[in-house]
């Protein structure tokens, strides 16, 4: 399964939430890759502060031909975790071709909901390609004992093809001071809510595409 984290606006934990799930997917016990498909190269540089053995293997491939490279290289993983670039161009859209499942990380703030449209649009227009490719969005940085996190997934709502995990990321220290170190909030603080949350998300993120081809095989036997 091959999971893009893109958002076409920056500044909204994009590369914190791939990390951090690539973390949690091998965990799991799920053969993971991380591939940085940012320009920036932001999961590089922190695949080379770490001095502890890797979790997951982590490879450079902002490319526009990524969706046409990477099957290849997917077949030997169980789960794949792109690090989108930003801002609508080629090797955005070549993520999100590449991928099974968008995940679209949005801070609760009316700006960012307004950016989502963005790539929303993109998201339909791979579906024109690919018409199994599932989205959803992931509430992140969300200040805690406030209402602001379900006020935006409440406006995420409007984009009914895109649905709205239940699962929310909280603005939590740990996130930094993990990835000044080249780890994960999982092998940091494995006890802490935020690798608990990260958890969830991993499950959700895995557990709706199951979910996702059970139904689709159920409405073509029924047909």
């Amino acid at each position: 399964m091959i999971i893009g984290v893109l958002n076409q606006k920056g500044g909204v934990g994009k590369t914190t939430i791939a990390i951090n799930l690539a973390a949690a997917l091998a965990a799991a016990g799920s053969s993971a890759l991380l591939v940085d498909a940012d320009p920036q190269g932001s999961a590089l540089a922190w695949s080379a502060t770490r001095e502890l053995e890797p979790l997951f293997a982590v490879v450079g491939m902002a490319k526009p031909s990524l969706h046409r490279e990477l099957p290849g290289l997917a077949a030997n993983y169980d789960m794949v975790v792109i690090d989108g670039a930003p801002r609508v161009n080629d090797l955005a859209r070549a993520a999100i071709l590449a991928s099974d499942f968008v995940l679209i990380p949005v801070q609760p703030s009316p700006y960012d909901v307004w950016a989502a449209a963005d790539t929303v649009g993109l998201v339909r227009e791979a579906r024109q390609f690919k018409s199994d490719l599932e989205a959803a969005f992931i509430v992140n940085r969300v200040i805690a004992r406030t209402a602001i996190g379900r006020d935006a997934a409440s406006a995420l709502a409007q984009f009914e093809d895109v649905m709205v995990l239940a699962a929310m990321l909280k603005q939590r220290v740990i996130y930094a001071e993990s990835a000044a170190k080249g780890l994960s909030v999982i092998e940091v603080a494995p006890r802490s809510e935020a690798a608990r949350e990260l958890g969830e998300l991993a499950k959700l993120v895995s557990g709706e595409r199951q979910a996702s081809r059970a139904s689709t095989r159920r409405k073509r036997k029924a047909a």
